[in-house]
């Protein structure tokens, strides 16, 4: 059977169609509960973790982006308390993904030992019989940090530190090497941002036990990487072969047998957007609204920006993340946040918490070009404000001498 015809879609219309599927068409509620949260998890499908906290750590923004001000205790009470609404795996990056996507990643657990740092990798090699211990020491009892574990080992097995060349950072790795081949999982963070570290079967809910102690009851590689792609689809409403498998950073080999079965069986469909060079496919239960009145400060780690390209392929946006540049080669700043506005990004913050003076610092603002409005500027100091409150910084907004005035 012929291919169907691409749907044709302007770039304003993919825009629109890219923000709803990220949750951007929904008004914001007046109260915030864990079911608001629970729909954003839904929605985007994962969530990513970073551990910098200049503003605040990044698994919170994406739901104040959504939601509004809402209670940070509650996302981590879906992390950290059964019946756990999100769990911590290599997914995007460091991620909270809902338990059901947990058993899709075998394919990665199961190559820890290629795929993961140099340090787990020599851990694993190097010292199998650390390993085994630490993986003893965890699952024999309750969720345990790294330094409970390297405390407790020190304890239980004093006399194998000369046999291990025993140094604390081996432990460390041991855990982590764990960690990403599945056999340990995290039962939540400390309020020091330690992973606690446990066996899956005490993480995952019981519907998912079997699939948590027997890596053979996990779906097979080629439906895992279908369902994947899928809830890489639905999150984007549309993409290109990039995307989709940039969202659980899949390999072409891996996503693009996946694609293929997705527009057979109808779930993609081929499109084609004014402006984008690539082909792109449409969920074919993507909203298409004619309207989307957002407004929102996103993490730099907002799944909404991830792919620089669809980035600047559909709301004509340059974003480069600053972190890691020195700083007399900064253009934005250090931390910086796009301002989305109706179904623009039109500016961007570099956006630090001063705890000690209860300020939201605004160090830099950075209007694209032609924004900057009277109604612009008083949207974004809404915004602002209602984010410095959200953060309990009670003095409010000030913009260092440097920054355009908000």
């Amino acid at each position: 059977m012929a291919e169907p015809a691409p749907v044709r879609l302007t770039r304003p219309a993919a825009r629109r169609i890219a923000l709803a599927a990220q949750g951007f068409a929904r008004p914001r509620p007046a109260d915030p509960t864990v079911r608001d949260l629970q729909r954003v998890v839904d929605t985007v499908g994962v969530v990513q973790i970073d551990s910098v906290n200049v503003l605040v750590r990044s698994q919170y923004l994406p739901f104040f982006s959504r939601l509004g001000p809402y209670d940070p205790a509650l996302l981590d009470t879906a992390r950290d308390r059964a019946p756990r609404r999100v769990v911590e795996y290599w997914a995007h990056e460091a991620s909270l993904v809902p338990p059901s996507t947990w058993p899709l990643l075998d394919f990665r657990m199961r190559r820890a030992r290629e795929d993961a740092w140099g340090g787990m990798v020599r851990v694993a090699r190097d010292h199998p019989d650390l390993v085994a211990a630490v993986l003893a020491e965890v699952t024999a009892g309750r969720p345990m940090t790294s330094r409970e574990v390297e405390v407790a080992l020190a304890h239980d097995l004093p006399r194998e530190r000369d046999q291990w060349g025993w140094n604390w950072s081996l432990v460390k790795n041991a855990l982590e090497h764990l960690f990403w081949s599945g056999e340990l999982s995290s039962a939540g963070r400390t309020p020091q941002f330690e992973r606690r570290y446990a066996s899956p079967a005490r993480v995952l809910p019981p519907a998912l036990r079997a699939q948590a102690l027997d890596p053979a009851a996990r779906p097979p590689d080629d439906e895992a990487f279908r369902r994947l792609v899928e809830i890489s689809a639905r999150a984007h409403g549309l993409g290109s072969e990039q995307c989709l498998r940039d969202y659980f950073r899949l390999r072409p080999e891996q996503a693009r047998p996946a694609i293929a079965a997705l527009v057979a069986d109808g779930t993609l469909l081929p499109a084609v957007v004014d402006g984008w060079h690539r082909p792109v496919y449409l969920h074919r239960e993507a909203r298409r609204p004619r309207r989307v009145r957002a407004r929102a400060l996103l993490s730099p780690f907002d799944s909404l920006v991830w792919q620089r390209d669809r980035v600047r392929a559909l709301f004509g946006f340059d974003y480069r993340l600053e972190i890691y540049v020195p700083e007399p080669e900064r253009v934005h700043g250090y931390y910086v946040l796009p301002f989305l506005l109706g179904d623009e990004l039109v500016a961007r913050l570099d956006l630090k918490s001063d705890r000690a003076a209860g300020l939201l610092r605004v160090r830099r603002c950075t209007w694209e070009p032609g924004r900057g409005d009277d109604e612009e500027r008083a949207e974004l100091a809404e915004e602002l404000a209602l984010m410095a409150g959200w953060l309990g910084l009670g003095a409010g907004v000030a913009s260092d001498p440097a920054s355009d005035p908000v």
